[in-house]
C-alpha cells in the first residue's frame, strides 16, 4: 500500500500536536502544584520573620533590622547559610534512616496543604475526606522524627523521637474527635462543605460559636502537634540538648526547622477553615457582600478578597500562637501526657456525643 506524502504530512503533523496537546496538559497540571508550593515557601518566610520581630517586642529587644529592610531578607539569609553549611553523618548512626526522617516529616505536611481552600474556588484537591486525609497525612510527620532520632545513635535524640511520638499519639485523639464533631454539624468531611456550612447563618453560624469547647481543645492540641512552647518536649534543651536535631547541620537541620513552621502555619489554616467560616467575613449588622458587592464582581477580585480575608485570620492566630510561646512556661513529660490522655480526651469525647446528640435530636 503506498500513501501520498501530503497524508504522511499530515499524519507526522497530527501526532506532533497530539504530543504537544499532552505536554501542555502537564504543564498546566502542574503549575498549580507549584504556585501552592511558591506560596507556602514565602508564607513561611513571613512567618519567621513575624516570630522574630513578636518575641523581640515582647522581649523589648530589637530584633532583625540589618538584613534587608526591617529585616525581612533575615530568614531568607538563615536558609542560604544552612544550604551552604556541610551535611554531617553519624559515624554509628543508621544513614538511610538518618537522611530519610527529616524529608518524610516534611512531604508529610506539604501534602496536607492539597486539600486546603485558600480562597474561593481556590483549593488543589476539593476531596469528600479532606479533613481526615489532613489527619492521615501529618500522622506520618512523627515516623519521620523517630527515624531521624534512632538514625543518629545518639541517647538524646532517640528521647526526642519517642518523645515526638508519644507526644503525638496523646494529642491526635482529641484534635480527631473536634474534627468529627465539625463533620457531624457541617455533614461533611470536605474542607470546603465545611466552609459552606458555616457561611448559611453569617457570623453567627460560625462554629466557634457552636462548637466553643472542641475550639478550645483543637487550639490546644494543634499547639501540641506544632511542638510550641508549652509543648516543646521533643526539643527541649535544657534535658535532650534540641532532641532529635541533635546530630543534624546544614539543610537536612534546615528541614526540621521548615516543617514546623510548615505545621504551625497548616494548623492555624484549618483552625480558621474549620471553626471561622473560611473565606467568609460576616462581620455583625453589616451586609458584607451587599457593601462591596462581592457575589457580582469578577473572579479575580473575589478571589483575591477572599483569600485576604483567609490569610487575615490565618495571622491572627499565628500571631496568638507566637505571643504564648513567650508567655506560659514548659510542662514536664508526665504533666504532657497526663494533660492528653486525662483532661482533654474525656472533654473531647463528651463534647462528641453532645453534638451526636444534638444532631439527632435536630432530625
Amino acid at each position: 500500500m503506498i500513501i501520498d506524502t501530503p497524508e504522511v504530512q499530515d499524519i507526522n503533523s497530527f501526532s506532533r500536536f497530539e504530543s504537544l496537546q499532552e505536554i501542555y496538559g502537564i504543564v498546566w497540571m502542574l503549575v498549580p502544584i507549584f504556585t501552592l508550593v511558591v506560596g507556602i515557601t514565602i508564607g513561611v518566610l513571613v512567618i519567621v520573620w513575624l516570630e522574630r520581630e513578636i518575641s523581640a517586642g515582647i522581649q523589648q529587644r530589637i530584633g532583625p533590622e540589618y538584613a534587608g529592610p526591617f529585616g525581612i531578607l533575615q530568614a531568607l539569609a538563615d536558609g542560604t547559610k544552612l544550604l551552604l553549611k556541610e551535611n554531617l553523618l553519624p559515624s554509628r548512626g543508621d544513614s538511610p534512616l538518618f537522611s530519610i526522617g527529616p524529608s518524610m516529616a516534611v512531604i508529610s505536611i506539604l501534602l496536607s496543604y492539597s486539600v486546603i481552600p485558600f480562597s474561593y474556588r481556590l483549593v488543589l484537591a476539593d476531596l469528600n475526606v479532606g479533613v481526615f486525609l489532613w489527619i492521615a497525612i501529618s500522622s506520618i510527620a512523627p515516623i519521620g522524627l523517630l527515624m531521624s532520632g534512632y538514625g543518629s545513635n545518639n541517647k538524646y535524640s532517640f528521647l526526642g523521637g519517642l518523645r515526638a511520638a508519644a507526644q503525638s499519639i496523646s494529642y491526635e485523639i482529641p484534635l480527631t474527635l473536634c474534627v468529627l464533631s465539625i463533620s457531624l454539624l457541617s455533614n461533611s468531611s470536605s474542607t470546603v462543605d465545611i466552609i459552606e456550612a458555616q457561611s448559611k447563618y453569617g457570623f453567627w453560624g460560625w462554629n466557634l460559636w457552636r462548637q466553643p469547647i472542641g475550639f478550645l481543645i483543637f487550639l490546644i492540641a494543634s499547639l501540641a502537634e506544632c511542638e510550641r512552647l508549652p509543648f516543646d518536649l521533643p526539643e527541649a534543651e535544657e534535658e535532650l540538648v534540641a532532641g532529635y536535631q541533635t546530630e543534624y547541620s546544614g539543610i537536612k537541620f534546615g528541614l526540621f526547622y521548615v516543617t514546623s513552621y510548615l505545621n504551625l502555619l497548616v494548623s492555624s489554616l484549618f483552625v480558621t477553615i474549620l471553626y471561622l467560616g473560611g473565606w467568609n467575613l460576616s462581620i455583625p449588622y453589616i451586609d458584607f457582600p451587599s457593601l462591596v458587592e462581592i457575589n457580582n464582581t469578577g473572579g479575580i477580585f473575589r478571589t483575591t478578597l477572599t483569600l485576604f480575608i483567609t490569610l487575615a485570620k490565618t495571622f491572627f492566630f499565628l500571631f496568638i500562637s507566637i505571643t504564648t510561646r513567650w508567655t506560659l512556661p514548659r510542662l514536664r513529660m508526665d504533666q504532657l501526657l497526663n494533660f492528653g490522655w486525662k483532661f482533654l480526651l474525656p472533654i473531647s469525647l463528651g463534647n462528641l456525643l453532645l453534638t451526636t446528640s444534638s444532631q439527632l435530636f435536630s432530625l
